[in-house]
């Protein structure tokens, strides 16, 4: 089983940190490669830094198409490109605040979100909507620091983060509102006294099973192969024959 990891940012050592991430929890026999697309922001803290970083993650989900990879991690917490990576890949494509979700919601009644920047906490509200888990969302908290600034050094910030989250919204769980926090998790989790989740990881082990039980989008739809068509300008390599 091949398993490629997409970091939706061009900073190469964060897509080092994530791939150590999914390394971690993958079974014998699963083969994961993580991939810095060739286009896009540095970091994603923004709409306008989202909506850029698509053309790098379908870039990168049509040359693992290429390759043969079965499944697909979008390891970036706003889920960039999900919808248009679904109608691109043959194997399934999780992305990481679906999947810390997901799971969050098995390990108690309610979850917290901590993640960077304040400003993007509206759209860690607006994913928990469309997947269906606002009832098990208690709160969504922001540390304030960029997303390209976390290190071991943060740790106790992002330490005090969580634990003031889980008292503020009487929480069971913490999910991490950021893939460059992956590193951090292990850390957290002995620290925190709640369970803490890591979307890399959780999204790993999903596509991995997801693989395992020869189970995949729907493609007979909305998902359906996107029809040909051409595109201008610097999106001309996009255009579908």
């Amino acid at each position: 089983m091949r398993i490629k990891v997409v970091n939706p940012n061009t900073t190469a050592a964060m897509t080092t940190a994530i791939h150590r991430a999914a390394l971690s929890v993958a079974a014998k026999g699963t083969e994961v490669e993580a991939a810095t697309p060739s286009m896009g922001p540095a970091s994603i803290e923004s709409h306008y830094d989202e909506a850029l970083s698509v053309p790098g993650v379908l870039d990168e989900i049509a040359k693992g198409e290429l390759s043969g990879v079965d499944g697909y991690v979008l390891a970036c917490f706003g889920d960039p490109g999900l919808d248009a990576a679904r109608e691109l890949a043959a194997g399934p494509v999780v992305g990481i605040a679906e999947a810390a979700m997901r799971t969050a919601t098995y390990l108690g009644r309610t979850f917290t979100v901590v993640t960077t920047l304040p400003r993007t906490r509206g759209r860690a509200w607006d994913l928990a909507e469309r997947y269906g888990v606002t009832r098990f969302c208690a709160g969504v908290h922001a540390v304030d620091i960029p997303v390209l600034d976390l290190d071991p050094d943060t740790l106790p910030r992002l330490t005090e983060a969580c634990r003031e989250a889980l008292a503020a919204d009487k929480a069971d769980a913490v999910v991490l509102g950021c893939a460059g926090m992956a590193d951090l998790c292990a850390d957290l989790t002995k620290t925190v006294g709640a369970p803490v989740i890591d979307g890399v990881r959780a999204a790993t082990l999903q596509v991995q099973s997801l693989v395992t039980m020869a189970l995949t989008t729907n493609h007979g739809d909305e998902y359906a192969k996107p029809p040909p068509k051409a595109y201008t300008g610097l999106l001309h390599g996009f255009s579908r024959a």
